[in-house]
C-alpha cells in the first residue's frame, strides 16, 4: 500500500500504546516510515517484532514493557521515552481490549480493570505528555475509540461505554489545550480483522453480515487505519481538533 510523505512527521518523538500487535503494529511500521522517532508500550516482549521493523524500514523503534493498568509505570513508560526521543509530540492513544462479557455476569474487579485499559490510560497518558507539548509549542493526540457504541452493540457495554466516552474526553481536552497548539482528536476503525479477532470472533456467516453494512465490500485490515492516524498526527490537519475521524468501510454516517 502506498502513503503520502508527511515531512513534518520525519523526527518527530510519537508514543503508541500497544504498538507491537494488531493495528498497533501496523501505526508503529507507518510512522517508522516517516522516519518518526517510535517508541511503544504493551505488556509482552516484542523484541522480535523491533527486529523485523528494523529489518524493513531501517528504522528501530524502542520497545518500552508497560501494564497501562499501572497508572504509576505508565507515567514512568512515557517519560523514559520522552529522555530517549525528546518530548512526545504525538500520541497515540490505541491500547484496548474489547473482551466480551454479559451485564448480569460482571463484576466489580472486571469494571474496573476494562475502565482502567479502554479509558482511565488515555486520560493519565495524555495527562502526562500535555506538559512536553506545551513546552514544545503543540502536539497531537490521537485517541482510538471504535464504531462499536456508534452501533449500540451487545455483548461488551464496559467496553462501549469506555469508547463514548473517549470522545467526551476528546472533545474537553481539545477545547482546554487548544491554546497550546495541542490537538485532540478521535479515531474510530469498524471491524478491522486483526490476528486476535480472527482467532476469537471472526466467522464466515458475521464477516458476511458486518460486509453487508459496509458501502465497501473489502473486509478491513490493519494497514486501513494507518493513513488516518498519520493524518491527524501531521501538520496536514493542523486546524482539525476535537473531531472524531471513522475509518469503517461505511457502516455508520456521522455528521
Amino acid at each position: 500500500m502506498t502513503r503520502p510523505i508527511f515531512p513534518d512527521l520525519r523526527g518527530a518523538s510519537v508514543f503508541i500504546t500497544g504498538g507491537g500487535s494488531g493495528i498497533g503494529a501496523a501505526l508503529t511500521e507507518g510512522f517508522l516510515r516517516q522516519g518518526a522517532k517510535v517508541a511503544f508500550c504493551q505488556r509482552h516482549d516484542a523484541t522480535a517484532f523491533c527486529d523485523a521493523m528494523e529489518g524493513a524500514t531501517g528504522n528501530r523503534p524502542l520497545f518500552l514493557p508497560c501494564d497501562i493498568t499501572d497508572m504509576g509505570q505508565l507515567k514512568a513508560t512515557l517519560d523514559a521515552a520522552a529522555l530517549a526521543h525528546g518530548p512526545i509530540t504525538v500520541l497515540v492513544n490505541n491500547a484496548a481490549n474489547d473482551q466480551r462479557h454479559k451485564t448480569l455476569e460482571t463484576d466489580e474487579a472486571f469494571f474496573d480493570w476494562s475502565i482502567a485499559i479502554n479509558l482511565k490510560a488515555y486520560f493519565f497518558a495524555a495527562k502526562a505528555v500535555i506538559p512536553g507539548m506545551q513546552a514544545s509549542g503543540g502536539g497531537s493526540i490521537i485517541n482510538f475509540s471504535s464504531i462499536s457504541y456508534m452501533m449500540g452493540n451487545a455483548g461488551y457495554p464496559i467496553y462501549t461505554a469506555a469508547n463514548s466516552a473517549i470522545n467526551g474526553l476528546t472533545r474537553s481536552l481539545a477545547r482546554e489545550f487548544g491554546p497550546d497548539r495541542i490537538r485532540v482528536n478521535a479515531l474510530a476503525p469498524g471491524w478491522v480483522l486483526t490476528q486476535k479477532q480472527k482467532d476469537m470472533w471472526v466467522t464466515p456467516d458475521a464477516l458476511a453480515a458486518h460486509l453487508e453494512r459496509q458501502c465497501l465490500k473489502d473486509p478491513l485490515e490493519p494497514e486501513d487505519i494507518v493513513g488516518g492516524c498519520l493524518f491527524l498526527a501531521s501538520a496536514a490537519s493542523k486546524a482539525m481538533t476535537g473531531q472524531a475521524l471513522v475509518i469503517d468501510g461505511g457502516v455508520v454516517v456521522t455528521g
